[in-house]
């Protein structure tokens, strides 16, 4: 049984308009949320073998976040083809993971994101927010992922666990 995490970045911040998208770091909020979801995580007891992050600053930030709080002690693999991906090119990264992984992190953007989530399971979900992810299980290898071939473990959010 093979398990797929897909995170959305944690909150990114607007205050310096003369970055480029690319650039934009994490704002407090993010900073907040990330590790709380990281730790939400943890608890799930699932012992991720690979992340996989776009490479813009907010999605390496929130991936580093996360490998720091569930002890991953491997590279961060860092993908430009999940920059401002669709569901699909999304998927075909995920579907060229070596088999030898287990468990796979992928840290990228909406919207995406959530359509790629829609896709694998027959579980609608609206959207996922920033710091938001969800949780698979499937079985086969990670290139035979497709069209509602996997099981939703969870939905987890910052707002879940408190009002803003």
């Amino acid at each position: 049984m093979r398990k797929l995490i897909l995170l959305r970045h944690a909150k990114s911040s607007w205050k310096d308009a003369s970055l480029e998208d690319f650039e934009r770091p994490l704002n407090n909020r993010g900073k907040r949320d990330a590790p709380q979801m990281a730790n939400i995580l943890l608890l799930k007891n699932i012992e991720v073998d690979l992340i996989i992050s776009s490479d813009t600053r907010r999605t390496k930030d929130t991936a580093k976040i996360f490998a720091n709080i569930l002890a991953y002690n491997s590279e961060i693999v860092y993908d430009t083809e999940l920059y401002e991906a669709y569901y699909d090119q999304i998927l075909k990264v995920i579907n060229h993971t070596n088999n030898r992984y287990k468990n796979l992190l992928v840290v990228c953007h909406n919207p995406g994101i959530t359509n790629l989530s829609n896709y694998l399971s027959n579980q609608f979900i609206d959207n996922i927010p920033t710091t938001g992810m969800v949780g698979f299980s499937f079985d086969g290898n990670w290139n035979d992922l497709q069209n509602n071939s996997c099981e939703i473990l969870f939905f987890e959010y910052p707002k879940k666990y408190k009002p803003y």
